[in-house]
């Protein structure tokens, strides 16, 4: 809050015997008083110029000199993906037959970004395929050989309870926070009562990201957190 304060001046005349001093002294305050009122027009206006000045000094939420390194990371890559989440998860599904998606996520680096996705079949059999960010070109997929049977048999129960897409929760996103998907993954709850998608929204002006929880099922917004690091 800026508070103005008028200064209050106590102006006095001297009186002389002679008319034409007095004269004098009367065009001297009256000097005086527009000297002093012009000052005050010129403070205000430095100061306005000043603060003018301040403000177009202040650097711009993209000024490289004030993002976080995960926001730079973000600022040099994000741009450099040609081919959106979406499209990168067909390109993906089309690898494996009769597929469903599990997950997709922005990597690489700016000279080489990448979508690295994860798919699985009905019975839980999880994959994962790279897929260029620029030209879209799947690569071959890796099955997962780090899955045990209860694994399978959790992520199938996953794929059956998500009745929500993985476009139907990143559009749900979106519209709700203005900006580019750089992650989907289906997961569950902590106590494995909800099946939901994660969604990461990158938000171009400030380059932070908001994560959104998602549930699988009616496309609610469980839970909203904004990465400012």
């Amino acid at each position: 809050m800026v508070t103005k304060r008028n200064d209050s001046v106590a102006r006095r005349g001297r009186r002389t015997v002679a008319r034409g001093a007095g004269l004098i002294c009367v065009a001297a305050a009256a000097g005086a008083l527009l000297t002093g009122c012009g000052s005050e027009g010129d403070d205000d206006a430095a100061k306005t110029d000043a603060s003018t000045a301040g403000r177009a000094a202040s650097p711009s939420p993209t000024d490289g000199a004030t993002l976080t390194d995960d926001q730079r990371e973000r600022q040099a890559l994000v741009p450099k993906a040609k081919v959106g989440y979406d499209k990168a998860l067909d390109a993906a599904v089309a690898t494996v037959d009769k597929s469903k998606p599990v997950s997709v996520e922005l990597e690489g680096t700016p000279d080489k970004p990448s979508w690295e996705a994860e798919v699985a079949t009905a019975d839980g059999a999880a994959h994962t395929v790279h897929v260029d960010a620029v030209t879209g070109k799947a690569g071959q997929a890796q099955a997962d050989t780090d899955q045990d049977q209860d694994d399978k048999r959790e992520l199938a129960d996953l794929l059956k309870k998500a009745t929500v897409t993985p476009q139907q929760a990143a559009q749900t996103a979106t519209d709700k926070t203005k900006g580019t998907v750089t992650s989907v993954e289906l997961d569950d709850s902590d106590k494995g009562a909800m099946v939901l998608w994660s969604v990461d929204v990158v938000t171009t002006d400030d380059w932070n990201k908001t994560t959104f929880d998602i549930d699988a099922t009616n496309r609610k917004i469980l839970r909203e957190h904004v990465d400012r690091d």
